[in-house]
């Protein structure tokens, strides 16, 4: 298995974690509820976040874009991905289709076992949307494969690449059209990173 050099926190974020805007997690509003807004198991989840984050080479990946113009890049119909950077600040606008659930990492690392023990025993992160913390789900590791294409950013052969995935995960009902703000910090030893998104939710997909 390999450890995912620069990602490894990047994202991967690490969107790692920080500060919250509020002592308690809350829930955060949606316009839907329902098949649509169900979460994935810890494997699809990171498998198929591990596969849009090495689906682009370094000129168009949005763990990379520093802007938010390639925040749509690759992805998938059911689920918008969201990433933090590969340390440091960034702001970010985007488009969100409506009826479309969020999810992302505030720390996550796909590696060994061991490096994933690790890594989590480090991690902190938190999420807010408009002002509120977003409940996190924290992932051990867990066996997933994920595609890794040509002069992907991760710095991975091409083709399927099996891992021990781990990390704080946010999943975020579909959001009420409109403009949201979407604040990913996080940190795993001498690393940190914060992702500031101006999300804009379209009325209908």
């Amino acid at each position: 298995m390999l450890i995912v050099p620069r990602l490894l926190i990047a994202a991967f974020a690490l969107l790692l974690a920080g500060c919250a805007a509020s002592p308690e997690p809350v829930p955060v509003s949606s316009e839907t509820t329902g098949a649509e807004a169900q979460e994935l198991s810890d494997q699809d989840l990171q498998a198929k976040w591990w596969t849009w984050a090495a689906s682009t080479p370094e000129n168009r990946n949005p763990v990379v874009d520093d802007t938010g113009q390639w925040c749509a890049e690759n992805q998938p119909k059911d689920v918008w991905f969201f990433a933090g950077t590969f340390g440091g600040t960034v702001n970010r606008r985007c488009q969100v289709p409506a009826g479309r659930p969020l999810a992302g990492p505030a720390a996550n690392l796909a590696s060994t076992d061991a490096n994933c023990t690790a890594f989590m025993a480090e991690a902190k992160g938190s999420v807010t949307l408009d002002g509120q913390v977003v409940e996190m789900r924290r992932i051990a590791p867990v066996a997933i494969v994920y595609q890794a294409a040509r002069d992907n950013v991760v710095g991975q052969r091409e083709g399927r690449v099996p891992a021990q995935g781990c990390g704080l995960w946010a999943w975020i009902p579909p959001l009420t059209p409109g403009e949201h703000e979407l604040v990913v910090k996080g940190e795993s030893g001498t690393f940190s990173t914060t992702a500031r998104y101006l999300l804009i939710v379209s009325s209908s997909d």
